[in-house]
């Protein structure tokens, strides 16, 4: 039996994108690095758009940097089949990867399933 058959499609590429320290370790897991210093952060929205139009599924990204181009991101995800994750960076969580994730499962189920009771 082929992929096909078995429901595996051609196979995605994932990318991180963030300090040199945040995004180092994925080159270990065969996942695209992209080392966005403070004199590259203006050209974000550029790197991540030529991301999206390469096909990559999934990107990492940290979370000032999701928190300062949220808009850009809602767009990007919204026009490309592609998941823009925002994870801490070396100083720690500003919650913003959790809320991401709060929200985009609320908008797949309808409901916030992680409310406390």
């Amino acid at each position: 039996m082929d992929d096909k058959h078995l429901g595996i499609s051609e196979a995605r590429l994932m990318a991180a994108i963030g300090d040199y320290e945040m995004v180092l370790p994925f080159q270990a897991v065969g996942i695209k690095p992209v080392v966005l210093d403070a004199a590259k952060r203006p050209q974000f929205e550029e790197i991540l758009e030529g991301l999206a139009g390469e096909n990559y599924a999934v990107v990492f990204i940290q979370e000032d940097l999701f928190l300062d181009f949220t808009e850009k991101i809602e767009e990007l995800n919204d026009a490309y089949d592609i998941s823009v994750l925002p994870l801490p960076g070396v100083l720690g969580s500003t919650g913003a990867g959790l809320a991401s994730i709060r929200n985009s499962v609320e908008k797949a189920v309808g409901m916030d399933i992680f409310a406390e009771r």
